[in-house]
Parts: structure tokens; sequence; C-alpha cells
């Protein structure tokens, strides 16, 4: 993957470009709150090798410039739409993970011409949805994890449940991945934007209207967002297929070798 960073808006975004087919649509990733593009590397590495595949940090993760003002969802898609210009594609597949997720709804609902597919993993509609326990809201509510990795390491089990809840070598790895390399200034702004973009955001009114094949993907031991949830964006997006995998809400990345196959059958 080529990773650069690009001048939008006044903003540096950094993006990660892995070449495919031009006869494929491309596929972007959108990730999870406070994760840099590097989380994504091993779905990027499982995509069939025709497809291009994009990631980017949004802005204030990763190496991409801290904002001078709050985003909301609507501008971050828009700020997607520069990106896709500068790459030059009209119209691209979008995978939403997590946080990601609720842009990838925005995405898909404000520019429907360019995104051809829609998947959405381990996310939910935001406001009106069901929440995790007052446990997992409280942990979620810090960035600790992302400048501390042994205290990312002991909370795992709690917050991400699945292969997590048993597989301690799993933990450590992932909370060493997830070390930002930002100081915990930058880290604690930039996510306090994130959760600034969710606090009053939902897509509850309007999933009936999204009209992309959309491909829904949950982990049945989820205690981020309890499986009600993605039931329910199934239920409301008109066409749309579920699946749901034997693990927790990072299935996307622990259970890779199940969850690829899946995603590649529904994009080509």
């Amino acid at each position: 993957m080529e990773i650069k960073k690009i001048h939008i808006n006044g903003q540096t975004i950094r993006i990660g470009v892995r070449p495919g087919l031009p006869s494929t649509t491309p596929l972007i990733i959108f990730n999870g709150i406070g994760s840099g593009l590097e989380l994504a590397l091993p779905i990027v590495n499982a995509m069939h090798p025709d497809l291009e595949v994009i990631a980017f940090d949004v802005p204030g993760v990763g190496g991409s410039s801290m904002p001078s003002y709050t985003y909301t969802f609507s501008s971050l898609a828009k700020t997607v739409t520069k990106i896709l210009d500068y790459l030059g594609h009209e119209q691209v597949n979008v995978i939403g993970l997590s946080w990601g997720g609720f842009l990838a709804q925005q995405f898909a609902f404000d520019h429907p011409q360019r995104c051809k597919k829609l998947i959405l993993a381990a996310t939910s509609c935001g406001l009106m949805s069901v929440l995790p326990d007052y446990k997992v809201l409280g942990l979620m509510a810090s960035p600790r994890r992302y400048t501390d990795p042994d205290y990312a390491a002991s909370i795992a089990p709690v917050l991400y449940g699945g292969k997590f809840r048993y597989d301690k070598k799993l933990a450590s790895l992932h909370a060493r991945q997830m070390f930002a390399g930002r100081s915990p200034y930058e880290v604690n702004t930039g996510y306090s934007y994130q959760m600034l973009a969710i606090a009053c955001w939902s897509s509850a009114f309007w999933l009936n209207q999204i009209v992309q094949p959309t491909l829904v993907l949950a982990g049945n031991d989820d205690p981020i967002i309890p499986l009600f949830n993605m039931k329910r964006l199934y239920d409301q997006i008109d066409n749309a297929e579920l699946h749901v995998f034997d693990d927790g809400h990072l299935f996307f990345l622990t259970d890779l070798p199940n969850v690829a196959p899946v995603l590649n059958e529904f994009l080509l």
C-alpha cells in the first residue's frame, strides 16, 4: 500500500492506496474511532488482488492534521468526495467499521451516486440505538487505550468481547497495534472531535432511504454494539443481507479468515 499525504480544504489528509485493476470498483475503508489506517491493513491484504483498496486517516487521527473546528459526518462525507476526486474515482464501494459505519451510512445517503455498494460492520444507527452497558460506555469515553498499551490489553476482554475474552496474546498484540504514535494531547483532541461527531447523529429516520446493496456484518458477542442494532440496520435497509460471526466487536480483524470470503464475494 502506498501511503502519502494530500491537501484538501486547508487540511492535510493521509491516505493509503493499494492498486487494483481499473475494471473493478475500488473499495474505501472507513476506520473505527481513534484508529489510523494501519489498523485496516489486515483487511486490505485480505481483499481480492483485483480490487483497489483505499484507506485514510480522518482529521485529528493518525497522520492527518488536527482540524481547527469540529466536524460532522456530513462534512466528513464531503471530504471523502474530495479524496475520490483526487484519486480520479467517480464511484466506490464502501466499508464502515464501527465509528466508520456512521460515516459510511452518511456517505451512502448524501452521495448515493458515488457509493455503489455498502458494507456496515459492528455499527449502529447512532442515537435511538441500543446502548452498551455503563461499564463499556465508561471505557469508550476515554482514548487512553491509544496511548497506554498495557491498559489497552487489560480492558480488551470487557470492551471487545469475542476472542479477546480468552486470548491474552491477542489482546496484547492488538494493544501494540493501536498505539497511535501521537502525543496524549493530540490523541485526546482528535478523539474528542470524533466523539462530538457521534453526539447528536442518527440515521434512524432515513435508513430506509439507503438504496445501495448493503452487507451488514455483526459479532454475536459485541459489548460495544449489541447485536440488536445490526439486526435493525438489516431490517430497515431494503436491499440488505446480514451475516453474524461467532466473535466480538473486532470480528473483522480477529475472524478475518471467515470474514474476508464474505466481503470478496459481495464485492465481486
